[in-house]
């Protein structure tokens, strides 16, 4: 029998809250230019993969390993509260956890932003770990995210 569990995790940027935003927006077209050691491609399955509803296909690079792919689906969008949910609906991922539930905020705190990040989880059985390889996953993607947003010419 499995459990169920949270992660959270806070990580202060530079960049602005809006811009950081935008691009976490615009991730299906920005993350695999800007991720590569991450991302080989992120594809629109359904929607227009910024609605809620809309289901991506996200295919990892090799510097991952075990994992190859995974697919999620958008559940609630806040443009205004800088605040989108997504669930974990297939994928490599999906053997070890019943249920993964993400949830991202971007806060705007002085000159840059507060990134808040959490994880619902529900494993597939008692010896499976707690997802913290997902959550330094994306602790690692908002690093590189903002060093690039930082360097780029606007």
């Amino acid at each position: 029998m499995g459990s169920s569990g949270k992660l959270e995790a806070e990580m202060e940027v530079k960049s602005s809250a809006d811009k950081f935003w935008e691009s976490v927006r615009d991730s299906t077209t920005l993350f695999p230019k800007v991720l590569p050691t991450h991302y080989k491609s992120i594809q629109v399955v359904e929607g227009d993969g910024k609605c809620v509803g809309s289901v991506r296909l996200m295919t990892y690079a090799e510097e991952i390993p075990g994992v190859k792919f995974s697919k999620e689906r958008i559940d609630a969008v806040d443009e205004e509260g800088k605040e989108v949910a997504f669930s974990l609906i297939d994928g490599d991922v999906s053997k070890f956890y019943k249920h993964i539930k993400n949830k991202l905020q971007v806060i705007s705190k002085g000159q840059g932003s507060l990134v808040k990040w959490s994880c619902e989880f529900e494993k597939a059985s008692g010896d499976v770990p707690d997802p913290h390889l997902i959550k330094d996953f994306a602790l690692n993607v908002f690093k590189a995210l903002d060093d690039y947003l930082l360097t780029k010419k606007t």
